[in-house]
């Protein structure tokens, strides 16, 4: 079996692992620019047919019993939270790298305080294109610099695991971070089953919190609702100038035009330019990574917060470890319970109970679903009804001659479900 096959059958999330892990370099991540997401491609002059992009793929199966058992020992006893040592809220001690992260800068400071103390050798992070400034450029910081210009999160499809090659063709001795989406960790975790100089080198996966991600015609739209030309862009920066943050694009002009992080979630948020393949991802927390960071959504804990404070899990004893020599100098963070984190989002229930709705969906049109050897909650009614809802505005806002409506019927669902909680419908 090639990689073509789970592309083929719809499953293939993106994430670059294959085109990394290729001993023959046969396999580019291309943009589909009518899809507005990155697909592999082979050449068929280079693959020897070896099959090794297949073994490593996350999109069609991850073994999340095997790997959990391989990475810390025992399958996890929580089902929403996944294997952890201990849960923190905290922020960045540098208030600059915290003002302009998506939420606290941990995630940038944690991997300087790695770098600083040679723990590893560099962080394989994301920025956005200078050349192609709507498209991502993952790549291996190298320098603090580095690290803060590839801070706050990307909202598109980014190709993490093609960095996979530089690893490997790096030093004997040198040893790197990954920070990535729970796919790309996915990815990561079967690459290194498969590759003993991967589990060498990459010391610490650094997973970031993650609902779903956005096909390229969620920022198009954005633009475009700004009236701003692609060519006149010099940067796009999707989070940052404190909490909750800003949609910020930068003009060659000098000028930058923002819209609140609120207003330019709301396709987001409803699911519209959705990535198809996430509809299928039973992985919110990033449960194979050996930290987690993302958005608190923590009532007290947000309720007037302007700078932004970061919800960390660790997961392994090297990344508690991390934390708490950080601790202080690099990040700020205090203790809270586990329950109070699952209390603080229904899509730690959700995710694990609606997948298996939209897997019958998906089985109804005789599509193939992925393997994943783990625990999933039986559906509810709510979970049926709620993933009709987010295939009919995946569907809607992914099919070339509706993509116009997906912003008028975004702010008309929007009033809908304001309306019905103002009535307590």
């Amino acid at each position: 079996m090639k990689i073509d096959s789970v592309l083929d059958s719809g499953l293939c999330c993106g994430c670059g692992t294959c085109a990394g892990i290729c001993p023959q370099s046969a396999i580019e991540m291309v943009v589909d620019h009518n899809k507005g997401i990155y697909i592999p491609v082979i050449d068929v002059n280079k693959c020897k047919e070896c099959g090794l992009c297949y073994k490593v793929c996350p999109g069609h199966a991850v073994n999340f019993d095997e790997l959990n058992k391989d990475l810390f020992g025992k399958s996890p006893s929580d089902i929403r939270l996944g294997n952890y040592e201990n849960c923190y809220i905290g922020h960045a001690v540098n208030d600059n790298i915290r003002f302009n992260a998506s939420s606290g800068g941990v995630v940038t400071a944690l991997l300087a305080f790695a770098l600083e103390q040679g723990i590893i050798n560099g962080a394989v992070v994301t920025r956005m294109s200078k050349e192609r400034v709507l498209e991502p450029e993952p790549f291996i910081a190298r320098t603090i610099e580095e690290l803060v210009e590839a801070s706050k999160s990307k909202y598109c499809p980014v190709p993490v695991n093609v960095v996979l090659k530089e690893i490997l063709d790096s030093k004997d001795d040198e040893g790197f971070a990954v920070v990535g989406l729970p796919c790309h960790i996915h990815g990561i975790r079967k690459a290194q089953s498969r590759n003993k100089q991967l589990q060498k080198k990459i010391v610490l996966c650094i997973g970031l919190i993650c609902s779903h991600n956005n096909t390229f015609w969620q920022v198009k739209s954005l633009v475009e609702r700004l009236d701003i030309r692609e060519q006149d862009i010099e940067n796009i920066e999707f989070r940052g100038h404190g909490w909750p943050g800003r949609f910020a694009v930068v003009l060659k002009n000098g000028d930058t035009v923002t819209i609140p992080y609120s207003e330019a979630m709301v396709q987001h948020n409803l699911w519209f330019n959705a990535v198809p393949r996430c509809l299928l991802c039973c992985d919110l927390t990033s449960e194979l990574a050996d930290i987690s960071c993302g958005d608190p959504w923590i009532p007290e804990v947000t309720a007037n917060e302007t700078m932004g404070k970061t919800l960390i899990i660790s997961r392994s004893k090297s990344g508690e470890r991390i934390c708490q020599e950080a601790c202080n100098i690099y990040i700020d963070f205090k203790e809270i319970s586990p329950d109070k984190v699952k209390q603080a989002s229904d899509m730690m229930r959700s995710k694990k109970r609606d997948v298996n709705a939209r897997f019958l969906f998906r089985r109804m049109f005789k599509r193939e679903i992925p393997v994943y050897n783990t625990r999933l909650l039986k559906p509810s009614f709510v979970s049926y009804l709620r993933s009709l809802f987010i295939y009919i505005n995946t569907g809607v806002s992914n099919t070339s001659c509706l993509r116009k409506l997906t912003y008028y019927l975004a702010r008309l669902e929007k009033m809908l479900v304001l309306t019905a909680g103002r009535l307590k419908l």
